[in-house]
């Protein structure tokens, strides 16, 4: 599997999902405008000691990461804005799961260049959302006990 982290911007959530990646055999690819270093202590602490164990890319524009990528790869997008659930997606190995930044979600047009692969986490009525590393843990884990 992929996560695939779009401008994160707190260090302690992307060390999170870096050592859940680490843990799960998962490609981490952090795309655009990144809220801290790579190098930062910060996203080294959440990380703890398995950082150096992680397989990550670090891709400066989303256009260079689907460049990155195999032509026929899936493509899941994670945000409120989904119609669909977590739950409506039969995931093969290989997937990429996409989540956007903390504060903003992801960039506007992709809401609509991507709206059939647009889905949600299915939460109670009056939650706005999960925090980005939960959402992420929740979304790989689904992914890999379908696949497993």
């Amino acid at each position: 599997m992929n996560i695939v982290l779009i401008n994160p911007e707190i260090p302690f959530n992307t060390g999170n999902i870096g050592r859940t990646c680490v843990a799960t055999n998962t490609h981490l690819h952090l795309v655009g405008k990144l809220g801290f270093k790579i190098e930062d202590k910060e996203i080294k602490r959440s990380g703890l000691d398995y950082w150096p164990k992680l397989k990550y890319t670090v891709h400066k524009t989303f256009d260079d990461f689907l460049l990155s990528i195999e032509q026929n790869s899936r493509l899941f997008f994670f945000s409120t804005k989904g119609d669909k659930t977590l739950w409506d997606i039969e995931f093969k190995k290989g997937d990429y799961l996409l989540f956007g930044s903390e504060s903003c979600g992801l960039p506007k047009e992709l809401y609509t260049k991507y709206k059939k692969a647009l889905y949600r986490i299915p939460m109670a009525d009056g939650i706005r959302s999960l925090n980005l590393s939960t959402s992420a843990a929740v979304c790989l884990y689904e992914a890999l006990r379908q696949t497993r």
